[in-house]
């Protein structure tokens, strides 16, 4: 493993070498390599949705190199290595599971008594993150959580952190009462901007609805693409075999394929 990484070290220090390096490397900057970076973050997630173990190991690869990548170019600035952003990661693993490596750099009274219970693990876990934000001058609870995310976890991330302090609809039954609002806001907006606005504030509702029902609304919407998408391909798959242009076909027609689509998975359903 070590002789690996050390190989893999050597090729991105060669690749950004200002002499003899590859000309596309070594015009390369943070801002530059941080969109490759998500994309290969998500060409991870697909791999492991298509059960794709040959595929994960090789996006495995690709996301780990845009962490070589990143280190290399903070070395050559004089930032930090590869070595610190290890070292860095190994000490926060320890510092968040004090009851497994021991308390660290924050005291057993942060934690209060531990039972044991998945919910005393994740409690514990988000207040050791939480002293970790204020030692860093952390001023609002949202701090820290990044403007890069998806837009759909992000908010699912703002709406957690914000009820960590007590901001948060009781139930579920508050928060699907707010989304018909917002429906009915967004279908009385009469401008652009205001459409944008109030169409954002639905999703939102949303995603509160969602989050209170114990889901993950970045899992849900991507378990509803590609069931659209399973299906879509169906219609056009069966429109085919059946002689017809299914861009031609009317609504009409259209959705007797996306019934048929429908009622088959339902029958093929264990």
């Amino acid at each position: 493993m070590a002789e690996s990484l050390a190989r893999l070290l050597a090729i991105m220090a060669r690749l950004r070498d200002p002499r003899n390096g590859c000309e596309w490397d070594r015009e390369q900057t943070f801002a530059t390599i941080a969109p490759y970076t998500i994309e290969e973050a998500y060409e991870v997630a697909d791999a492991i949705e298509r059960g794709d173990h040959d595929g994960l190991r090789d996006e495995l690869g690709d996301l780990l190199l845009q962490v070589v990548f990143h280190a290399r170019m903070a070395q050559e600035a004089g930032l930090f290595g590869f070595d610190d952003v290890a070292a860095s990661i190994a000490a926060k693993l320890e510092r968040r599971h004090p009851h497994i490596f021991g308390p660290h750099i924050f005291g057993p009274h942060i934690f209060g008594e531990d039972t044991g219970s998945d919910d005393t693990q994740t409690d514990r876990w988000e207040k050791l993150k939480a002293a970790e934000r204020a030692q860093g001058g952390a001023t609002s609870v949202l701090d820290g959580i990044a403007l890069a995310l998806p837009a759909l976890m992000r908010a699912e991330k703002l709406q957690k952190r914000a009820a960590r302090v007590g901001f948060d609809w009781p139930d579920v039954a508050g928060a699907a009462a707010k989304v018909g609002e917002e429906l009915d806001e967004l279908a009385a907006a009469s401008t652009e901007n205001e459409r944008v606005m109030e169409a954002g504030d639905l999703l939102f509702a949303a995603v509160n609805v969602i989050r209170h029902m114990g889901v993950a609304p970045e899992d849900a919407l991507r378990t509803a693409n590609a069931k659209f998408e399973r299906r879509f391909r169906a219609m056009e798959q069966a429109a085919t075999h059946a002689g017809d242009d299914f861009a031609g076909l009317g609504p009409g027609a259209q959705d007797q394929l996306w019934q048929a689509v429908k009622r088959s998975e339902r029958e093929e359903a264990p």
